[in-house]
Order: C-alpha cells, then sequence, then structure tokens
C-alpha cells in the first residue's frame, strides 16, 4: 500500500513537472528562459519518472539501471543547457 502511494506521488509529480516546463518552453520570452524551463522539465520529470520505475521494480537490475539513469541525466542535463547558453551568448555577441 505504501508502496503504491510513494509510486503515484512520484508519477504525478513527473508529470507536474513536465507540465509546468512544457508551459515554460511555450510561454518564455528568449532562448535563455525556454532552455532553463526545458532543462528543469528534463531533469526533475524524467528524474521523478525513473525513480518511480525503480519504486515500482523493487530492488532489482532494472532499478539499479533506472537509478544510473537518473545520474546520467543529472550530469549530462545541466552540461548540455550550459553550452546551449554559451553558444547563443557568443553568437550574440559576435553580431554586435
Amino acid at each position: 500500500m505504501l508502496r503504491e502511494i510513494i509510486l503515484l506521488l512520484l508519477v504525478l509529480s513527473s508529470g507536474f513537472f513536465f507540465a509546468v516546463g512544457t508551459l515554460g518552453l511555450l510561454r518564455m520570452p528568449d532562448v535563455f528562459t525556454r532552455m532553463h524551463a526545458s532543462t528543469k522539465c528534463d531533469t526533475l520529470g524524467a528524474g521523478l519518472a525513473l525513480l518511480g520505475v525503480a519504486v515500482y521494480a523493487g530492488i532489482s537490475v532494472i532499478s539499479v539501471k533506472a537509478i544510473l539513469i537518473i545520474a546520467f541525466i543529472w550530469i549530462t542535463n545541466p552540461t548540455a543547457a550550459h553550452i546551449i547558453a554559451k553558444a547563443k551568448y557568443n553568437s550574440d555577441q559576435k553580431k554586435a
């Protein structure tokens, strides 16, 4: 019973972060704020969804793989967002 409640909370919060991130991606005015919204949505939404998979699978190889994917996402998403922001900033500087 407790496991199902935790799973439900993880999945619902994952959906919430994806929805808010998507709304931010559509409503924000420039590249930097849209990138911030999409990065948060990816990192938190996918992390919570994969954590839900790990909870659902219990202690198994699947849950270990899901946790490793979460760690990979936590490392790569901010790095990719930083590189994209730096490229956009540098391209704007060359135009001026």
